[in-house]
C-alpha cells in the first residue's frame, strides 16, 4: 500500500487557493517528511527534514500536495528521461518528449491531472517544459519567490522556484498568494505596487517590443518556432506597439563556459548529500562526470565564471533600458523524440551536454543569467498539432508588464480550448501517459 505523508498534506484551507490540488518538483528536499530522489537512484529513500521556503508559501496559498513530479537526473536536461524514473511522455504526441526539467508537472498539467504544478528554472526548465507540453511557464523575477532554507542561493543565483498553469489567471493569483522572499534570503525584490491579477485587465500602453527569432549561439531555429514568434510580434504591432527586429547582444559562448562550472559544481555539491557510494549503478554517465570535473575546478575557475555572468547579465540589464519586451521563440525545435538527449551517454564532457541541451533551447538561460522575468505561452502549434511557446521578457521585476502584455495575447491568440488527445476528461483520460506503448520502463509525470 502507498504510505501517506500527513505533513505533505497539511494546508491552510483559508488560503486563497484552499484545497486546490498540486504536484511538487522531485528536484529535492521541498516538502518535510516527503521523499525525494532528484531523479536518481543516489537518492533512494531520502527524506526531506523541513519545508523549502516555497513549501511554507505554497502551504500558506492552501495548495494541497498529492504527490511529485518526475524529473531528469540533478534536473540538468530539457527532457524528462531518466534511469530512475523511465520516460514521462508528452500527452500531445506519446513519441515526444515534454522537456525539462520540470517535465513531469509540465504533462500533468497539460493532460488535465491536476490545475498547477510546482517546476524550477535554472536555465530554461519551467518554460523549456511549458512549450513542449503547450502550457504557460513563468520564471519569475530573481528574488520574486523564496530559495532558501538549504542553499543561500538557487543554482548561484540563476534558479527559482514557482509554478505551470494553463491559464494566465491561474499564474497571476498564485504568484500573487506565494512572492516574497524567505527569512535570510540573499535576493530580495522589491514588492509590487499591486496585485498581479489586476494587471491582467490592465492596458500595457504602447510599448517598444523587440523580436529576436535568430539564437546568440548561430544554431538553428526550427522555421515553425521562428514563424510563431513572427505572428506573435505582428499581433503586437496590430495592437500598436512598437516593434522591431533586436535583441540583446551577449557572447555566447561566454554563457556556455560560464555554465560548465556552475554545473559541475552543482551537480558535485548535491552529489555529496547523499552518503551512497558513488558509481554508475547510482547515477547516470553526466552526472559522474559532473563530479569528476568539479573536483578539477580551481576556486580561479569559479571565480571566472561568476565574472562571466556578470558580464552577461550587465549586457542584459542594458538591452532593457532601450526595450520594454522581447519577444522570442522559447525553443530552437519542435518537441524532440525520445533519446534526443541523453543524460546517460558516456561520451558527453559536462561542456558537450550544456551545449547539447543549449542547441535544443537556446532562448531561456540568458534570462536566468540577467534574473529578467519571462514567461512562456502556448500561442502556437505545429503544422502536426504540437505545441510552440512564445518566450516573453520584460525589465527586470517588471511582471507587471509580462501579464498585462501576455492577457493581450491570450485574448488574440487564445490556446484555452486546446486539449491534447491524452487528457483527463477524455475516453484515455492519462492512463496514455502511464503505460508503455513500446517498451518499459515507462511511467507517468508523478512518481508512485
Amino acid at each position: 500500500s502507498m504510505p501517506l505523508f500527513e505533513t505533505a498534506l497539511r494546508y491552510d484551507p483559508a488560503g486563497p487557493f484552499g484545497g486546490v490540488p498540486f504536484l511538487i518538483k522531485d528536484d529535492g528536499p521541498t516538502a518535510e517528511g516527503v521523499p525525494f530522489t532528484v531523479g536518481s537512484r543516489h537518492f533512494q529513500g531520502a527524506i526531506a527534514p523541513f519545508d523549502h521556503g516555497i513549501m511554507e508559501q505554497f502551504r500558506t496559498a492552501g495548495l494541497a500536495a498529492l504527490g511529485v513530479t518526475a524529473v531528469p537526473e540533478m534536473g540538468i536536461s530539457f527532457t524528462t528521461e531518466s534511469v530512475l524514473n523511465g520516460i514521462t511522455r508528452n500527452p500531445w504526441d506519446l513519441a515526444r518528449g515534454v522537456g525539462g526539467s520540470s517535465g513531469g508537472a509540465a504533462a500533468l498539467v497539460a493532460a488535465g491531472a491536476v490545475p498547477v504544478a510546482h517546476g524550477s528554472d535554472g536555465a530554461g526548465s519551467i518554460r523549456v517544459p511549458a512549450s513542449c507540453c503547450g502550457v504557460v511557464g513563468l520564471k519569475p523575477t530573481r528574488g520574486r519567490t523564496p530559495v532558501g532554507p538549504y542553499v543561500a542561493e538557487f543554482e548561484g543565483g540563476l534558479g527559482c522556484q514557482f509554478l505551470l498553469t494553463r491559464s494566465l489567471r491561474d499564474a497571476a493569483h498564485l504568484l500573487d498568494a506565494v512572492h516574497g522572499a524567505a527569512l535570510g534570503d540573499k535576493y530580495v525584490v522589491q514588492a509590487p505596487a499591486g496585485h498581479y491579477a489586476s494587471d491582467l485587465g490592465t492596458a500595457p500602453g504602447r510599448l517598444r517590443v523587440a523580436l529576436t527569432t535568430a539564437a546568440w549561439s548561430g544554431v538553428a531555429v526550427d522555421p515553425e518556432c521562428v514563424l510563431a514568434a513572427e505572428a506573435t510580434a505582428r499581433v503586437l504591432e496590430g495592437l500598436g506597439h512598437d516593434v522591431r527586429q533586436a535583441g540583446p547582444r551577449v557572447d555566447a559562448e561566454q554563457i556556455v563556459g560560464a555554465y560548465v562550472p556552475s554545473a559541475a559544481t552543482g551537480v558535485g555539491v548535491v552529489i555529496g548529500l547523499s552518503p551512497r557510494p558513488v558509481g554508475p549503478d547510482t547515477l547516470e554517465a553526466v552526472s559522474l562526470r559532473c563530479l569528476a570535473e568539479a573536483q578539477q575546478l580551481t576556486g580561479l575557475d569559479v571565480a571566472r565564471a561568476s565574472g562571466a555572468f556578470n558580464a552577461v547579465m550587465r549586457a542584459t540589464a542594458k538591452f532593457f533600458t532601450t526595450w520594454d519586451v522581447l519577444v522570442t521563440p522559447t525553443l530552437g525545435q519542435l518537441p524532440a523524440p525520445h533519446g534526443t538527449l541523453d543524460y546517460n551517454y558516456a561520451g558527453h564532457s559536462v561542456e558537450s551536454w550544456i551545449r547539447a541541451i543549449m542547441s535544443y533551447g537556446p532562448f531561456t538561460a540568458l534570462f536566468n543569467i540577467g534574473g529578467q522575468p519571462a514567461i512562456s505561452l502556448p500561442l502556437a502549434q505545429s503544422k502536426n498539432g504540437l505545441p510552440i511557446g512564445v518566450q516573453l521578457v520584460a525589465p527586470y521585476g517588471r511582471e507587471d508588464l509580462l501579464f498585462r502584455v501576455a492577457a493581450t495575447l491570450e485574448e488574440a491568440m487564445p490556446w484555452r480550448d486546446r486539449r491534447p488527445p491524452i487528457f483527463a476528461g477524455s475516453a484515455l483520460g492519462v492512463a496514455g501517459v502511464v503505460g508503455p506503448t513500446r517498451a518499459p520502463p515507462r511511467n507517468t509525470g508523478a512518481e508512485d
